[in-house]
């Protein structure tokens, strides 16, 4: 079987919460960028196998890369990074079409079925601040979209308890090794993806079909 050192392999029931139907808003405010250029996202949200894998359906985004973001180039190692010892959560960074879909809304989907921005250093059965939730920001456009739509989220109890989402200034992104990228793509048999990588897939197909592919 193959494994990745910072998944476990834990089948937990509590992983599906988070794809449970809600009702969304859209952002309040969001990206006004020329429709012809490309824009990137680094958003932290759990294990990336699945934040990757739910971004690789949805169109618009041309590129998703798993990696590592929020600490120093020294310590993007899988050995510390798994041991808690640096400020690196598992990240991936998504290239996209604003033409197609913005960064709002690329937010939206973030927060509604790829993870739970409510729990606090973990996603589901993961534990640890390496699976803390993070929204990397590019600029101040992005800081902006990112603040406002958490404090709308709040407002609107859309979670029964606050957003624990970190916002803070990209500096860097050190991508995973090749055996990481579109790891629930090349094993959708493995336990782990099936209990907690696919229902986020399909509540995208579901709940965003506007935005699925």
């Amino acid at each position: 079987m193959v494994m990745k050192w910072s998944c476990p392999f834990i089948i937990c029931s509590a992983a599906l919460s988070l794809v449970s139907a809600r009702t969304f808003p859209p952002p309040p405010v969001d990206e006004t960028s020329p429709a012809s250029k490309k824009e990137t996202a680094v958003l932290a949200g759990g294990c990336y196998w699945g934040v990757e894998e739910v971004f690789d359906h949805v169109k618009g985004v041309t590129a998703v890369v798993s990696g590592y973001s929020g600490g120093d180039k020294k310590t993007a190692r899988p050995e510390l990074i798994e041991a808690g010892k640096t400020r690196h959560a598992e990240s991936v960074k998504i290239t996209y079409e604003p033409s197609k879909i913005t960064y709002g809304q690329i937010l939206q989907l973030f927060f509604s079925v790829v993870h739970d921005p409510t729990e606090v250093n973990r996603q589901g059965p993961d534990t640890g601040p390496q699976y803390r939730s993070i929204i990397f920001y590019a600029s101040d456009e992005q800081k902006n979209i990112a603040e406002a739509y958490i404090r709308q989220l709040d407002a609107s109890g859309v979670y029964p308890q606050k957003i624990v989402t970190e916002v803070v200034p990209f500096q860097a992104f050190y991508s995973a090794g090749e055996a990481q990228q579109h790891y629930s793509a090349r094993h959708p048999d493995q336990p782990y993806v099936i209990q907690n990588d696919v229902p986020k897939v399909q509540a995208l197909k579901e709940q965003y079909p506007q935005f699925y592919k």
